[in-house]
């Protein structure tokens, strides 16, 4: 698993008693709901996603997940963000789950978005805008 540097921008998580499962701990669909938050709290924050504007809106073709320790309620997570590649209309996002003030993650996942036009929902190749803000947390940035 990635360290948190290798990480770009970070998202704090509240857990919520829901997110626990039967076993009490945070069930494990409920990291892809952190993953989409975090990416699109990101996109938001970098002006690149207007959730009433008419640019590209990304929709999720993959997601992945390797587990390495439970969570357990009450509690927050901090959600790490990465760019390991930008295609001509595409996205991999690598994200890591911690615990706060801790150095190894908990989980570790990536995330595919493929963006497209709002209306057609025809893949839409990255304005040079996008690919430069999502250079700003590509991994291979420091």
């Amino acid at each position: 698993m990635l360290g948190r540097d290798a990480y770009r921008a970070w998202t704090t998580i509240t857990l919520r008693w829901a997110d626990a499962d039967r076993y009490g701990h945070v069930n494990n669909t409920v990291y892809y709901q952190w993953f989409d938050d975090a990416v699109n709290v990101w996109l938001i924050a970098a002006g690149l996603l207007d959730l009433r504007g008419d640019g590209p809106i990304g929709l999720v073709v993959e997601t992945g997940c390797r587990f390495a320790k439970p969570i357990d309620f009450p509690g927050a997570v901090e959600i790490g963000l990465a760019v390991e590649h930008a295609g001509t209309s595409s996205a991999r996002y690598r994200l890591g789950v911690f615990l706060p003030d801790e150095s190894d993650g908990v989980a570790e996942g990536h995330f595919v978005h493929v963006y497209v036009d709002r209306t057609t929902r025809r893949p839409q190749p990255l304005s040079p805008a996008w690919r430069a803000r999502l250079e700003t947390i590509s991994l291979g940035e420091r």
